[in-house]
C-alpha cells in the first residue's frame, strides 16, 4: 500500500497526515508513503484539481494506491475503518 500527501509547510493537518502515515509505515511492513511539498515542487491547487477531478480547497490531499481519500479527516478515518493499525497503536 502506497499514500501519497501532497502538503505544503506550515500546515498542521499536513504534518498530521506525515505522522500518521510514518507510525503506519512503522507498524505494517506492506505500508509505505510519500510527502509532497507542493510549494518546493511547484505545484499548485488547479494542478491538483485537474488530477482529482473536483476543486481543491484544502491540503493535504491524500491518495492511497492512486486513489483520492481526502484530506487528513478522511486518511484517519480510512485508516480506522480499515483497520490499518494495530490495536495497540491506535
Amino acid at each position: 500500500m502506497l499514500a501519497v500527501i501532497f502538503g505544503r509547510p506550515g500546515c498542521p493537518f499536513c504534518v498530521r497526515a506525515k505522522e500518521l502515515a510514518e507510525q503506519l509505515s512503522e507498524a505494517r511492513d506492506d505500508f509505505n508513503f510519500r510527502y509532497i511539498d507542493i510549494h518546493e515542487e511547484g505545484i499548485t491547487k488547479a494542478d491538483m484539481e485537474k488530477t482529482i477531478g473536483k476543486p481543491v480547497e484544502t491540503v493535504p490531499q491524500i491518495f492511497v494506491d492512486q486513489t483520492h481519500i481526502g484530506g487528513f479527516t478522511e486518511f484517519d478515518e480510512h485508516v480506522r475503518a480499515n483497520e490499518l493499525m494495530p490495536a495497540t497503536q491506535r
